[in-house]
């Protein structure tokens, strides 16, 4: 009989424990999945408004390697300024400067200013993009580690964690659909408004949220940090480089479009075309729950990255659209499956305390790589033809296999953890 009750109770203590949904609520995931869509845009949308605007390839891209530029120098400081001060003051103070920085891009770009300050609006446009994913990942930790104790911690934490890996992979490649239909259909200045108009509604609700004010009621101390070196051992740093990879990955393809569509007079629908990218890329991503525990990470890294090299060599000798469109859906599902697998090693190497930080690096690596590869890739294009910009995400995709290889140097003490979690 006591054993029956114990039994009993625990089964009840089980099912009244607080969930992840019942504390942040039922809006909490898609706010946050919104209010990252603006950040995905602002680079392929400036590079598609440049363009348009001015008539210049290799410009556009310049400034799309602004806007990288400008996330690379200050995102880590808005991460270090909700730290110190919350992020709801943080974020409602940086959308508004982020909103008057596209407002200023979406004038410039057709007023007879000099190219110079249309590349400072680019800065502008990457220093002032609000961090919503690393904030995200660090303000659903915070709550699973102080507000969801007990035996589904770990579990609750796993999962949660993969979906955010899984919500930017799509966000970084459905979002320059969203740029190819607004340039398409409406006007090239269009996904700049939408950027500012997403911006105003979903960060501002990702910054209002109650899930912004969750707050240790732990009376343990201060949470422990492993030291900030730990956050440059080579586990860590060939995790950014492959996050990089694909970063260039995604810009150099994108550009390459770009050129490709120009040259037919339909630059805007480049989003349109890359996006086809993406149906194979959602496919896999969504998929990789279903792998065997069994399927390392590691392996999984190798098994993805050559795919995406064949399927960027197919890019590069295409000579038809029906053939890049299979290059594409071919390169689409390498690209989804191997990005989450990179943020799911950087969730194991992540050094106590610190996994926001390491999610902010890989996540500024793809911007970063991105805008990189836009830029290069841009300048090829206008001075040796598009010819020449369809080899480079052949470099790209080779960059992310060489990042895979050189992952099998890591310590056998950090490849064993690096399981898929169930």
């Amino acid at each position: 009989m006591s054993s029956s009750q114990t039994s009993t109770r625990t089964h009840s203590d089980a099912s009244a424990a607080p969930t992840l949904f019942s504390v942040v609520g039922r809006t909490y995931f898609p706010i946050a999945f919104m209010a990252r869509l603006p950040y995905a845009m602002v680079v392929i949308g400036v590079l598609t408004l440049v363009v348009a605007g001015r008539g210049s390839l290799s410009l556009g891209g310049i400034n799309s390697a602004m806007v990288g530029l400008g996330t690379a120098l200050f995102g880590s400081f808005i991460g270090a300024a909700a730290d110190r001060w919350g992020q709801r003051i943080v974020l409602l103070t940086i959308g508004l400067l982020n909103c008057a920085a596209l407002i200023f891009m979406a004038w410039v770009v057709y007023s007879p200013l000099p190219d110079a300050i249309v590349l400072i609006a680019a800065f502008a446009i990457g220093a002032t993009a609000p961090q919503v994913a690393p904030m995200s990942r660090s303000r659903l930790v915070e709550i699973i580690m102080t507000r969801l104790q007990g035996p589904r911690q770990p579990k609750t934490l796993n999962s949660t964690m993969a979906y955010e890996s899984a919500a930017d992979e799509f966000v970084f490649v459905f979002g320059p659909v969203i740029v190819g239909l607004l340039a398409t259909t409406l006007h090239p200045v269009a996904p700049i408004i939408g950027a500012v108009i997403m911006t105003l509604v979903f960060v501002t609700s990702f910054a209002l949220h109650p899930s912004g004010r969750a707050q240790s009621t732990s009376s343990a101390g201060p949470r422990v940090q492993g030291p900030a070196k730990d956050l440059f051992t080579f586990g860590v740093l060939v995790i950014v480089f492959g996050v990089f990879g694909i970063g260039l990955v995604f810009g150099s393809t994108l550009t390459a479009l770009t050129a490709l569509m120009n040259d037919i007079g339909r630059a805007e629908e480049a989003g349109l075309v890359y996006g086809v990218m993406g149906i194979g890329s959602a496919i896999l991503a969504i998929s990789v729950a279903l792998f065997s525990p069994r399927f390392r990470l590691w392996a999984r890294w190798l098994c993805f990255a050559p795919l995406m090299v064949i399927g960027a060599i197919l890019l590069s000798c295409s000579e038809s659209m029906p053939l890049v469109i299979v290059a594409l859906l071919l390169m689409g599902c390498a690209v989804g499956p191997t990005l989450v697998t990179l943020f799911s090693l950087a969730a194991e190497r992540s050094p106590l305390g610190r996994s926001a930080t390491v999610m902010s690096m890989a996540g500024s690596a793809i911007i970063v790589g991105q805008s990189v590869a836009s830029a290069v890739n841009g300048i090829l294009a206008e001075a040796d033809g598009t010819s020449a910009a369809m080899a480079v995400p052949m470099a790209a995709a080779a960059i992310v296999l060489l990042a895979g290889l050189l992952n099998l140097l890591v310590g056998d003490s950090a490849r064993k953890r690096d399981l898929v979690h169930s």
